[in-house]
């Protein structure tokens, strides 16, 4: 499946930060509702503009999106209904091959996360028992190995 990357706009951030709710909602069970409430609105109002963004779109439908610093990956989530479909893939590739991505932080206990990482050629290269916000989230930082 071909598809295309592009930078959202400002006016696309209500919408990414609902997929990112969706997702994380599908992915990271370990999280309570008032994690989930703590973190939206950092998405919405600091972290999205804080990282290079790009998504890829279904009928004028954000399916995905990822955000990079330099040459790390600080975000990537995907709509739960296209989960599997190679969104993850396609936004990992491309910021691989076009932006240098070589680095991610993931959270443990999103094995299937951790899973995706490994598959694609990312290792664990350093484990931290707290998330950036001093939550009991351990943070296992990757590096692309091919």
């Amino acid at each position: 499946m071909e598809m295309t990357i592009v930078t959202p706009s400002i006016a696309d951030y209500i919408e990414i930060t609902d997929l990112w709710e969706a997702s994380v909602r599908a992915t990271h069970t370990f999280l309570t509702e008032a994690d989930i409430q703590y973190y939206k609105p950092l998405i919405l109002n600091e972290y999205l503009k804080a990282v290079s963004l790009f998504c890829t779109r279904d009928h004028n439908e954000i399916r995905g999106f990822i955000g990079l610093d330099d040459d790390k990956i600080e975000m990537l989530f995907i709509r739960p209904d296209y989960r599997g479909k190679g969104v993850g893939k396609a936004l990992l590739d491309f910021a691989v091959k076009k932006q240098n991505a070589r680095k991610v932080d993931v959270n443990e206990q999103n094995v299937q996360a951790v899973g995706f990482y490994e598959y694609l050629g990312f290792k664990t290269v350093k484990r931290e028992p707290l998330d950036p916000n001093g939550k009991p989230f351990p943070i296992l930082s990757m590096e692309l190995q091919k």
